[in-house]
């Protein structure tokens, strides 16, 4: 999930902004999609089960959903898990909207967990705490109990999964892996995120500053034939042509809506283009990685001023780039880059500091971590359009902009 795409003009985008992410667009994608817009189909069709077969593939899971967004994925990973009110949905207060919003989709309370200071993932510890907590004090509940978790893999480092399963499924919770950061990231135990290894649903974003694009677009990846039935029918309005009673299908034109369902159907433009960013995604995690590491190596001399992200918890997917400042104020820092071009990004205010969610009843100081983070964040440009001359500029900028505000009093 992100914030809308910036709208640069293409002179300033080329000779001196320089976005914190953009898409990779070639003349191979143009082809396939030009191939289908020649062809008899443009609405979902052979090229979105196609794209969804390969994709499922690549991440090792059993069975993938294509739909129309990372939030789509979200909410219709709610609902498949029949999860509403009475509900609880606990997820990360550092993450887009959506990770939490889904849960208010289908009429359930998002509970936020704080989050660990050294990965910006969910904090598992914190996590088991509250599960715990809760479990003991009934009474406190207030009507409602946990339901599911949501983990975000923040910038594309998985989170510590196997602790966040065991406890979850201890207590019979839904697991819904948000991955929209993570293509291509793997576990420290070596499987790539969207097998589902530690989940029962894993969703994904295609939105074009993520890793590949549809344009817009999303996946839900399960090895649950029940999830996976659900999805398909729930994406198509609930209406199809299987007979619930024999599982054969209907002939003809008789169909049957069987439950209620929404209009989330990937098309087959979309689902061509992601066929070919998705022969890319290995190329283009390279090039990210690159680019982290250079970082990596590029600010050693800057420990003093900023914490760099962390790369310990598996294979990083570097979606975005993140550093937080130790010394100086973080919005002089972020308008002082900007004005030399580096289009630089925060991910993420707190979600329960928003004023929908302060209307709800959530208040700050929730998630003291994860306001502590939020004070102190900026997001770097990472994307594999960046040239040798752009990552130089941006470290140059970077220290510039981090030493002269430490000066100042």
């Amino acid at each position: 999930m992100e914030q809308a795409s910036i709208n640069i003009p293409s002179s300033d985008r080329d000779h001196h902004i320089i976005p914190y992410g953009r898409q990779c667009i070639d003349q191979e994608d143009i082809r396939a999609v030009i191939k289908v817009l020649q062809s008899d189909w443009l609405t979902q069709g052979p090229k979105s089960k196609e794209f969804e077969e390969k994709f499922a593939e690549y991440c090792g899971a059993k069975y993938a959903v294509s739909v129309t967004s990372g939030t789509a994925a979200l909410h219709l990973a709610c609902l498949a898990a029949e999860i509403g009110k009475g509900d609880e949905v606990i997820t990360s207060p550092i993450t887009f909207a959506a990770s939490a919003n889904c849960a208010l989709y289908v009429g359930a309370t998002p509970v936020f967990v704080d989050i660990d200071p050294d990965t910006i993932c969910i904090d598992h510890e914190k996590f088991e705490e509250y599960l715990s907590k809760r479990n003991v004090n009934i009474e406190s509940l207030q009507g409602t109990k946990p339901r599911a978790v949501i983990p975000v893999h923040f910038a594309g480092l998985p989170c510590n999964m196997e602790p966040i399963y065991n406890s979850a499924k201890e207590r019979g919770l839904v697991v819904i892996e948000d991955a929209c950061h993570a293509h291509g990231a793997r576990y420290v135990s070596g499987e790539i995120v969207g097998s589902c290894t530690y989940s029962d649903m894993t969703v994904f974003s295609f939105h074009p500053l993520k890793h590949i694009t549809t344009g817009e677009g999303g996946m839900i990846t399960t090895n649950s034939h029940e999830f996976y039935e659900r999805l398909i029918t729930l994406r198509s309005h609930g209406i199809t042509k299987k007979n619930m009673k024999s599982g054969g299908f209907y002939e003809d034109y008789y169909y049957e809506m069987q439950m209620l369902g929404y209009n989330y159907r990937m098309n087959d433009i979309q689902a061509a283009l992601g066929i070919s960013q998705l022969n890319k995604l290995d190329s283009f995690l390279q090039k990210r990685r690159s680019i982290a590491n250079y970082y990596q190596s590029a600010f050693d001399d800057l420990k003093d001023y900023i914490v760099m992200p962390a790369d310990n918890n598996g294979d990083h997917g570097w979606h975005i780039y993140v550093i937080q400042l130790i010394k100086g104020n973080r919005d002089n820092v972020f308008r002082a880059l900007r004005d030399k071009g580096i289009w630089v990004q925060v991910h993420y205010i707190p979600l329960y500091s928003f004023p929908y969610y302060q209307m709800l009843g959530y208040r700050k100081g929730l998630c003291p971590h994860a306001e502590e983070y939020y004070s102190r964040t900026i997001t770097l440009p990472i994307h594999p359009s960046m040239n040798r001359d752009d990552m130089d500029r941006v470290v140059e900028e970077v220290k510039n902009a981090v030493k002269a505000d430490s000066r100042k009093k």
